[in-house]
């Protein structure tokens, strides 16, 4: 293990604040425990006392979801103590908010998903939207499970290119 700037559980608490302050939507644990991470000073099991701290004091809540959201007594605080924390820390831990947030925007205008029908096939809803309203949403039957998680897959890591194909060919000369 390195040597990290944080040195103590406070400022894990600090740190953890300084995130959840900051993130687009609420965290799950795996995603406060990635962001947080983001230093040597910090094991799992001080991050995961502190955590439960940050709960139990209602700086946190835990939401029905099993997110972690930060409260307005949390969010007072947070303003207060982010300037004890580290400044190496505080860029790091920007760069990583900012992916992890361009993350979630992406999730939410990027869709794709099987879902089953009552004849034993199944249904690929594609839905493609920017920040202003929905560009696109396709639904296409396919005979499996397995071919309709495929698709839906395939949609995500490129929903621009099948957009794109799919203005082609409407506008396709006719022959």
């Amino acid at each position: 293990m390195g040597v990290g700037f944080i040195r103590d559980k406070l400022e894990i608490k600090f740190l953890i604040l300084y995130i959840a302050a900051r993130v687009s939507e609420p965290l799950p644990l795996e995603g406060m425990q990635e962001l947080t991470m983001c230093d040597d000073g910090i094991d799992y099991f001080d991050f995961s006392e502190c955590l439960n701290d940050l709960v139990q004091t209602e700086h946190l809540r835990l939401t029905e979801e099993g997110r972690y959201a930060i409260t307005p007594k949390g969010l007072k605080n947070s303003a207060i103590c982010e300037s004890s924390l580290p400044y190496s820390v505080r860029l790091r831990t920007d760069r990583n908010i900012e992916e992890y947030n361009k993350e979630l925007l992406r999730q939410a205008q990027v869709q794709g998903k099987a879902i089953p029908r009552e004849n034993g096939t199944y249904t690929v809803e594609l839905k493609l939207s920017d920040d202003v309203d929905s560009l696109m949403q396709l639904e296409l039957m396919v005979a499996t499970e397995e071919m309709a998680k495929d698709l839906a897959e395939r949609f995500r890591k490129d929903p621009e290119h099948l957009y794109a194909r799919v203005l082609e060919a409407l506008y396709e000369e006719q022959k």
